[in-house]
């Protein structure tokens, strides 16, 4: 007998086990819940049904019947799933996906757009989710990232063939010069990528961290921008002129603020690579200015009107690096604009605004259930309890 073994067989058999039930479990009763909507209701006791994956209804009180899995939530909030729209996912060839995704689950993402990298990899880790073989969340998959000032149009033009032949949806973020901005064959080269881009059916996300690069992409028509000017002011005239072209900014708000805890107990600021604060900050300006930076251009170009998206820009542990954004988040936005944020406008940045982002009948049953209040304050979003990804529970740590 090889009883050294039988720990790791039945571990496997748990994992096969619990993957089988992930891919049956799309019937769902959420009981006794606060229930945040996402769309600026709140209901404080009351119940969510799932059929096949979808939400039915969200309604005060009890439902009229229950189906498949029924959770008492009582006690806890119902939520949104939560969606980053621009990780830095760790999937080197050599590297098991699976811890990961499982920390993204249990941290609430459900729907996660990488930041780029090999998109043959991200295709193939895609895939594994989505056939069950891994617990994860919705990967959407993006290309390699790249200096626009280093292509030629033609080069542009074949990366969007290449990403279109492999069914990958987004390029990677496309960096432009951020200081003193895109030069002329920058934007012809932008240009020819959005183009082709339009003609394929792949969208274009472009790398603009500071006001001239963000309005020379407006300006040549990008609609996806990845990152929150980090560089300089913005001006409110500029924030309405990026509101008036329907452009999308995520904002990875976090970005210039001080890291602690992460990379070591130490109590030492750190930048998010774990480099020394502020003097590691990528392409700094000096003192750490881009901390604030983020923080008020992010609020000026909400109040323009900008839907403003969540794009946290980690590659650490998924709840921590939701906590740093979150943290900075609060300095600027209430908890309803972080649920308006996290939610609806980074769900609208995906154009998956008609499926998920709020908990409305006909979505997509992504949810998740937190001990305690996301409107008393952002701490409560550390503290997923449950969490469904199309009516299928995911995690459970109650």
């Amino acid at each position: 007998m090889k009883t050294p073994h039988r720990p790791a067989l039945c571990v496997a058999a748990l994992a096969a086990l619990c993957i089988a039930r992930v891919g049956i479990a799309q019937d769902a009763t959420i009981t006794h819940a606060r229930i945040v909507v996402g769309n600026g209701t709140v209901i404080e006791d009351g119940s969510i049904v799932v059929r096949g994956g979808k939400i039915v209804s969200v309604a005060d009180g009890a439902p009229s019947a229950t189906v498949g899995t029924v959770i008492d939530a009582k006690g806890m909030s119902a939520m949104p799933g939560l969606i980053d729209a621009h990780r830095h996912l760790q999937l080197g060839a050599n590297v098991d996906p699976r811890v990961e995704m499982q920390k993204l689950l249990e941290a609430g993402f459900t729907t996660v757009l990488n930041g780029g990298g090999n998109p043959e990899r991200q295709v193939a880790v895609r895939d594994q989710i989505e056939s069950g073989q891994i617990n994860g969340p919705r990967l959407i998959a993006s290309g390699t990232t790249a200096q626009l000032a280093n292509m030629t149009p033609d080069a542009a033009r074949a990366e969007i063939r290449k990403l279109a032949a492999l069914k990958v949806p987004y390029t990677g973020e496309m960096l432009l010069t951020p200081l003193p901005g895109p030069g002329e064959k920058e934007i012809e080269t932008l240009k020819a990528m959005l183009d082709e881009g339009q003609k394929a059916g792949v969208k274009v996300q472009i790398h603009a961290v500071s006001t001239p690069a963000m309005m020379g992409a407006v300006n040549a028509g990008v609609k996806l921008l990845v990152h929150m000017p980090n560089k300089d002011w913005t001006t409110k005239a500029e924030a309405t002129a990026v509101a008036a072209a329907g452009a999308h900014v995520l904002m990875a708000i976090g970005f210039g603020s001080p890291v602690f805890g992460v990379f070591a107990d130490d109590n030492k600021p750190r930048f998010r690579d774990g480099k020394p604060w502020p003097d590691g900050i990528i392409d700094g300006v000096g003192g750490g200015k881009e901390a604030g930076y983020s923080m008020v251009n992010s609020r000026t170009l909400f109040d323009a009107g900008v839907a403003i998206g969540n794009g946290m820009d980690t590659t650490y542990d998924p709840r921590a690096g939701l906590s740093q954004e979150l943290r900075s988040m609060n300095v600027v936005f209430s908890p309803r604009d972080m649920v308006q944020i996290m939610g609806p406008n980074t769900a609208a940045y995906l154009g998956m605004d008609k499926q998920i982002g709020t908990l409305e009948a006909g979505k997509l049953a992504d949810i998740v259930l937190l001990k305690g209040d996301p409107l008393e304050g952002y701490w409560n979003w550390l503290k997923a309890s449950v969490v469904l990804k199309e009516g299928r529970v995911v995690v459970d740590a109650r």
